[in-house]
């Protein structure tokens, strides 16, 4: 355990960057040492014009591209796809759909591009006109020169300890109730630059709204996991889909073709306990498709949802693959996933776990499912 070593590891995290700038500025010297801290700032500087110029970039751009990508109106083939194919229509659909991904993208592109042609072009003229060129001495490094050099390697220590501090200030903020975020705040050096420098500077940007938008991210990238499942199972067997068709041949609204789906898969589908101990115990995964467990009329918790959603659409109703955390009976929550399917004469989206029919009760939209169902990022 951390809390278990006498001295606090951040702290002594932040003593060694600063020290160890001190010994490299004294081998430096001085001019080296001024050329060195010179850089870190410069390349601050340019980092910060970039993330400026490639946010604006993102905001302008993102609506634009979007617009271009629904006009291609790019649909997923219900075909057999290879692994170029999924890729390729989960990646494009998912940067149509999902705002958040699609600016991510932009951004990151934008900064990666820009930064690099400009910290070229500032390198370049640097050398060009000669800047910080070495000068030879035949005597040697003198100790003025040692003690300058020392003295500038401080400054660079204290420009990198901040930056370790601000990296650990934006990993305190995103989980702020960990044992290791605790375990960074007992730091008294930590505590100082946090509240001193970077929490003024930064203000309330990534103590309350980089959480906010990370947990839409978070949220987002769920939402593209599931893309995932649309594009896998976006082929549906013939014997799927005339199974679909015969379950809910007298059903004349959504929710009773949505009920009908449940009780015939929560029946027929068998739990494969041997794949989930294998999972579990030995970290092997049993990858399925819905054919397989159509066929098989085994699976776990997955592989009901997947069959489920892929017959929902045979049966032309919207639904999803829903990830998270399922109450296991003994006080814990352990890994599941189960549907929501959509029911257009109540217009509105409905939980069903199926996996769980077979166990007792009703699961089918009951009051108090997300009592023991939880979503991931919820």
């Amino acid at each position: 355990m951390l809390t278990n070593i006498p001295i606090n590891l951040m702290t002594l995290l932040l003593i060694v960057i600063l020290v160890g700038s001190v010994i490299q500025g004294g081998l430096k010297g001085a001019s080296g040492s001024a050329r060195q801290l010179f850089m870190l700032v410069l390349e601050g500087i340019v980092t910060l014009v970039t993330l400026v110029v490639s946010w604006k970039w993102m905001q302008w751009s993102s609506p634009h591209v979007g617009a271009w990508l629904i006009s291609r109106q790019i649909k997923i083939p219900s075909t057999d796809l290879n692994w170029y194919q999924q890729m390729y229509y989960t990646f494009i659909t998912a940067a149509r759909d999902f705002s958040l991904m699609r600016s991510a993208i932009l951004f990151l592109v934008s900064y990666a591009i820009l930064k690099n042609i400009l910290l070229w072009l500032v390198y370049l003229g640097i050398n060009r006109w000669g800047a910080f060129r070495k000068q030879s001495h035949s005597n040697g490094r003198n100790w003025t020169s040692t003690a300058i050099g020392c003295a500038i390697g401080s400054l660079t220590g204290v420009g990198r300890s901040l930056m370790m501090i601000a990296l650990f200030f934006i990993v305190a903020s995103l989980y702020p109730h960990t044992s290791f975020t605790n375990y960074i705040q007992d730091s008294n050096l930590y505590q100082k630059g946090a509240k001193e420098i970077i929490q003024p500077f930064t203000g309330q940007f990534i103590s309350k709204q980089l959480p906010v938008f990370t947990r839409a991210v978070e949220t987002e990238f769920n939402n593209i996991l599931q893309r995932k499942y649309e594009v896998l199972d976006a082929n549906v067997p013939d014997n799927i889909a005339e199974a679909a068709k015969t379950v809910t041949a007298k059903a004349a609204t959504d929710e009773a073709k949505a009920k009908a789906l449940y009780q015939w898969i929560g029946t027929r589908i068998t739990y494969d306990w041997d794949k989930a101990n294998q999972y579990e115990q030995k970290r092997i995964w049993k990858e399925q498709t819905p054919e397989d467990t159509f066929t098989s009329k085994t699976g776990v918790c997955i592989d009901y949802a997947r069959l489920y959603a892929v017959m929902a659409r045979a049966a032309h109703l919207d639904v999803k693959i829903v990830t998270g955390l399922g109450y296991d009976g003994k006080g814990g929550y352990g890994s599941h996933a189960w549907n929501e399917v959509y029911l257009g004469q109540k217009q509105q989206w409905v939980p069903l776990d199926s996996t769980w029919l077979s166990s007792g009760g009703d699961w089918f939209n009951p009051p108090k499912f997300y009592e023991t169902h939880i979503k991931d990022n919820a």
